[in-house]
């Protein structure tokens, strides 16, 4: 089932930066994932609230990847994560997802 995400949402109304090629890329598994994270509550994927859950995500999912956050190195300068020993782009997805949940009850308690 095709997402309701669109680009014109995601650029207008969510103010997303992205391109729509890398919006494109990054929708499949960003709405799926809040999908996962919304399921046993059986979210409407139509609303707002939802939308912009995968649009925050889509944001993580561009930024970070999926898996574990690299780092960079300039000379004998590097950094090894951008954020927290140990996290994946997927743990920042979901809580970038949950923060626009927020209060809702669209997500799954058992997630936190």
């Amino acid at each position: 089932m095709a997402s309701t995400v669109t680009y014109q949402f995601y650029a207008d109304s969510y103010g997303g930066g992205l391109s729509e090629a890398a919006f494109s890329a990054n929708l499949p598994l960003a709405d799926s994932h809040v999908k996962w994270l919304c399921e046993v509550k059986g979210a409407k994927t139509t609303c707002n609230v939802f939308k912009r859950a995968v649009c925050a995500a889509i944001d993580a999912f561009a930024e970070y990847g999926a898996g574990e956050v690299g780092g960079y190195s300039i000379g004998e300068f590097s950094v090894k994560n951008y954020a927290s020993q140990q996290t994946t782009g997927e743990e920042l997805a979901t809580a970038a997802a949950l923060r626009e949940l927020g209060m809702s009850g669209m997500a799954f308690s058992g997630v936190c």
